[in-house]
């Protein structure tokens, strides 16, 4: 089988499957076009394998595959970005029916009627149980308190509905965040003043994917799992929230940019605990399956929002100071290709 993750950016004139306004899934901070993104260069490029052919998702083929079938995508807020992708590409076909909503809109399902396919968001940004303090803009007014050994009970008391589910983690590890095992405080990650042990978002991420992986492989239920690895950022000059900027309007070729090592230290703890867990998913009849995105993303510095998260943020004053978003992703955008890649790897299973 030729790999789906060893490939190149290529540049393909077809349009989009769908644009801003033919997809009403698309949220204000992605909508990249709407709030005034200039340039539509990155909407040109296709993911090529280097040994074989990627289709395009084919929504058609793909619903009538998923009949009586559910779909969870569990995670943070990029899981929340590929979710809106995945509804862009099926609304070609069949536009689907907002059945519920938390009070944040964070989590929401989707049903499909004509196909009777169910399709969940569920947000939990460690997948643990954690108390979170943070607004919209990630601002924080107190310091994460995060379970290293329970699961978030907002998507394990569903798990047994799913029969395809898309984890993914990482990002949120790298905040401040207090550490609590078998009930008492172990110690915390970057809580500077606190008198706790430091410990390092590895031990954090790598216990913690563990505990996931164990509880999906060993739980009764034969869903298909996919990991989806680290989603590598783009800020140059700075951070989100120190004027770092994202600028580029092309692809990077191969040998350009180099991984940033946080990120080559959480894929290789996700490709530890992926071998480790395949093993002993194929002894209990679950499928687990790498969507090894990380590479492919690193190469598009150019699909994300950059300073258009928000609505014509130059209107009012052409140099004005506006944060930046250089590591979620434009709609339609490079995270179609995920799906493009998600639907190949079905298919290739189901044959």
């Amino acid at each position: 089988e030729c790999d789906l993750f060893v490939g190149d950016w290529v540049p393909d004139p077809s349009a989009p499957v769908y644009t801003n306004s033919s997809c009403r899934d698309i949220e204000a901070h992605q909508n990249c076009m709407k709030n005034g993104r200039p340039d539509s260069g990155y909407l040109y490029w296709r993911w090529n394998p280097r040994s074989c052919e990627l289709p395009r998702f084919d929504p058609e083929k793909f619903l009538d595959l998923m009949k009586n079938k559910w779909w969870a995508f569990i995670g943070d807020s990029i899981s929340r970005n590929h979710v809106q992708s995945f509804l862009c590409i099926l609304s070609q076909v069949e536009q689907a029916v907002e059945v519920y909503h938390d009070e944040q809109y964070k989590s929401k399902r989707w049903h499909f009627p004509s196909h009777n396919f169910t399709l969940s968001v569920i947000w939990s940004p460690f997948l643990l149980k954690a108390d979170i303090f943070e607004d919209i803009n990630g601002v924080s007014s107190a310091e994460t308190q995060l379970h290293l050994d329970k699961l978030d009970k907002t998507w394990t008391d569903q798990y047994e509905n799913f029969d395809y589910a898309v984890i993914a983690g990482g990002k949120w590890f790298l905040k401040t965040a207090i550490y609590h095992e078998n009930g008492t405080m172990t110690g915390c990650h970057s809580c500077l003043g606190k008198n706790l042990t430091e410990m390092s978002f590895e031990y954090a991420y790598r216990r913690a994917l563990k505990s996931i992986l164990d509880f999906m492989m060993g739980s009764g239920r034969k869903a298909f799992v996919f990991l989806r690895t680290t989603t590598p950022d783009h800020f140059e000059n700075g951070e989100w929230f120190s004027g770092g900027t994202c600028n580029r309007t092309g692809p990077f070729k191969e040998g350009e940019v180099d991984i940033k090592d946080v990120d080559a230290e959480m894929r290789g703890i996700e490709m530890e605990e992926f071998e480790k867990a395949s093993i002993v998913g194929a002894e209990n009849g679950v499928t687990l399956k790498l969507l090894d995105t990380t590479r492919m993303s690193m190469l598009r510095p150019d699909g994300h929002p950059g300073p258009y998260r928000q609505f014509q943020p130059f209107a009012k004053d052409k140099n004005a100071k506006v944060q930046n978003d250089c590591l979620h992703w434009c709609l339609p955008g490079p995270i179609d290709s995920w799906n493009d890649i998600l639907m190949e790897m079905v298919i290739r299973d189901a044959h």
